[in-house]
């Protein structure tokens, strides 16, 4: 989507009412925001607003109601041997849409299943993946008029129907408290408040629901009365192999000569907050020696950084996935700082499975899901509050230590946090819904 679509009727007269609602500072900072999501290929689909595209379904219904052909006498899953998944999603995350979309694909082909997928908002192939599908997910979308048309049409062809869902998006308490929302805002905030409980309303309108990390499963279990079940996130066959083909580029000869270099990675808005939680101490220990850098990867602004790490700190805009692993490949460890939130609570830890592919180790903050794949002193750091300093000092004192360090965080990203339908990764009543 081109910058010049943020001067269509309908965002001009919602940025009319924001003006006048919230104030001239409120609205631009909304407009800014939105342009950024639509530069960096984020922006609303072709297909246009979901609620105007769902009177497609109604002539569709009247045809079929016409010919006495609306109520189908067996459902897909009678009829077919096999399985095949019609996953129905808001694909606009990069990251969100590898993780808990692409991934899929290899993850259900171990049990023999098909899965194809579609952005919500293409409305001509998300229905016809309903019409051949067994069982359809509805990934990350709220209630709204094509999302209630697509939900319909499911139940019509009496396809069984999961939510999946990786933040606590229908949560207005996690939102309320969610740190991170300083970066863009307490109107942004608010936005997102009053969407949640469309995204709960989805949610009960399935049959099941998965998530991503064990909080975010008990925390979905106050809002919906649906059975919720666990599928992380893990590391597919093109991560491990395009990790081990970057690794290979930067080489490991000649590693302790260079630079001791820290990354940091931040796939969206708002992850300066986060980094703030441990930002004194990185500093010190970039300042202790001259030969540390730290590595920005991805939305961040820059700004936020002091002004005495300026000349040491390496910035790169957000990259597609096989470009970031590159970029990532080159650094000596990683850091995923959080902030002590409900929303952070339920984090998964995708940043720790990507510099695994890699052969680093990270240091992670004791919240959210990464720790779980952190076997401590053998494939990376769990630091709580003060410290960081010292986790860093530790990896740059013994530079052979920590590249083993990383090679065992490989290892063990084979061994138990790769394609597998079995815990970790997915709880075995999910595969006894789709293969029953």
């Amino acid at each position: 989507m081109s910058i010049s679509s943020l001067f269509r009727r309908d965002y001009l007269h919602k940025f009319v009412s924001v003006l006048r609602r919230d104030g001239a500072r409120e609205a631009l900072r909304r407009a800014a925001y939105y342009a950024g999501v639509i530069a960096f290929g984020r922006g609303r689909s072709v297909f246009g607003e979901a609620g105007h595209v769902s009177h497609h379904y109604a002539a569709f219904w009247r045809t079929l109601v016409t010919e006495d052909a609306f109520f189908i006498s067996r459902k897909p899953a009678e009829d077919r041997k096999s399985r095949r998944i019609a996953l129905i999603g808001d694909l606009n995350l990069p990251q969100c849409r590898r993780y808990r979309v692409e991934q899929l694909k290899e993850l259900w082909a171990l049990s023999g299943v098909e899965l194809d997928f579609s952005h919500f908002e293409d409305v001509p192939h998300a229905t016809d993946l309903l019409q051949t599908a067994t069982h359809a997910i509805f990934y990350r979308v709220p209630q709204c008029p094509i999302v209630s048309a697509y939900f319909y049409e499911a139940h019509r062809l009496g396809v069984p129907v999961m939510y999946d869902i990786d933040d606590p998006l229908f949560s207005v308490s996690a939102y309320g408290t969610y740190g991170n929302a300083e970066a863009f805002g307490e109107g942004m905030r608010d936005h997102f408040i009053s969407l949640a409980p469309l995204y709960a309303s989805a949610m009960n309108a399935c049959d099941i629901v998965t998530v991503s990390t064990p909080a975010l499963r008990n925390h979905a279990k106050l809002f919906c009365n649906r059975p919720v079940y666990l599928r992380r996130n893990f590391a597919d066959r093109d991560s491990l192999e395009h990790g081990r083909m970057a690794l290979e580029r930067i080489g490991t000869e000649g590693r302790e000569r260079r630079p001791f270099t820290v990354a940091f990675a931040s796939g969206s808005q708002g992850h300066e907050v986060d980094l703030a939680t441990m930002l004194p101490e990185l500093v010190r220990f970039l300042l202790a020696a001259p030969d540390r850098r730290l590595l920005v990867l991805g939305h961040f602004d820059i700004e936020r950084l002091p002004q005495e790490i300026a000349q040491r700190t390496e910035t790169r805009p957000f990259l597609g996935y096989d470009a970031y692993l590159d970029a990532l490949a080159s650094a000596d460890c990683a850091i995923l700082p959080l902030g002590d939130d409900l929303f952070n609570r339920c984090k998964s830890g995708v940043r720790v499975i990507d510099a695994a592919s890699v052969g680093i180790p990270s240091i992670v903050s004791n919240i959210g899901d990464a720790p779980t794949l952190i076997e401590p002193g053998k494939t990376g750091i769990v630091a709580g509050p003060g410290q960081w300093l010292e986790a860093l000092e530790t990896l740059a004192a013994d530079r052979k230590a920590t590249a083993e360090m990383g090679r065992a965080a490989r290892r063990a990203l084979e061994e138990s946090w790769s394609a597998r339908m079995a815990p970790p990764i997915i709880d075995p009543e999910v595969r006894d819904w789709v293969l029953r």
